[in-house]
């Protein structure tokens, strides 16, 4: 199970470019049953992407071919035209749940997926691409244009291998689902 805060979820709605929440999120392999090995995808680009380093790179141009590579925790329904808390929908993330003072939001991870040489996906991925994020690994991004996102983000815990909490600073009302 992973934990993170309401403010990422709301946050990634209000980035620019219509980007679409990729908190470590993107970072994850789907499931193998989803996926076919092997071929070519093809997508229509205007422009060249500096990277393909979707947590390096901020702008459409990167955002938009590497979020049909990678996968996420959650994310929201594509089919409504505004995104709100009410409209997120499980991915890698089977479901979530907040505890009782909002401070802390567990994702409980789905079993049965695998990375592409076949090694299980794992609540160590989700903790590990979140210490990236976060500044708190021992590997470091280029470029983090998205780390103000995660500034109440306060620690991972790792509750089993499909069992992920994140807390967050406790108080802030802002972060609350239904406020403003």
């Amino acid at each position: 199970m992973l934990t993170a805060t309401y403010r990422q979820f709301r946050e990634a709605n209000d980035a620019e470019d219509g980007a679409r929440p990729t908190v470590a999120i993107a970072l994850l392999a789907g499931p193998a049953a989803a996926q076919k090995s092997g071929g070519t995808l093809r997508f229509f680009h205007r422009d060249s992407p500096a990277s393909m380093s979707i947590h390096e790179e901020a702008t459409i141009s990167t955002v938009a071919p590497m979020m049909s590579v990678f996968n996420n925790l959650v994310l929201f329904n594509q089919h409504e035209k505004q995104n709100r808390p009410e409209f997120i929908e499980p991915e890698l993330a089977e479901s979530w749940s907040w505890n009782p003072d909002y401070t802390r939001l567990s994702f409980k991870l789905r079993q049965g997926v695998s990375w592409h040489d076949g090694k299980p996906f794992t609540a160590k991925d989700v903790k590990c691409t979140w210490e990236l994020l976060i500044g708190k690994s021992k590997d470091k991004l280029r470029l983090n244009p998205r780390k103000a996102w995660y500034r109440n983000l306060e620690d991972i815990v790792t509750e089993g291998d499909y069992k992920r909490p994140h807390r967050r600073c406790p108080g802030d009302i802002r972060d609350r689902p239904g406020s403003a």
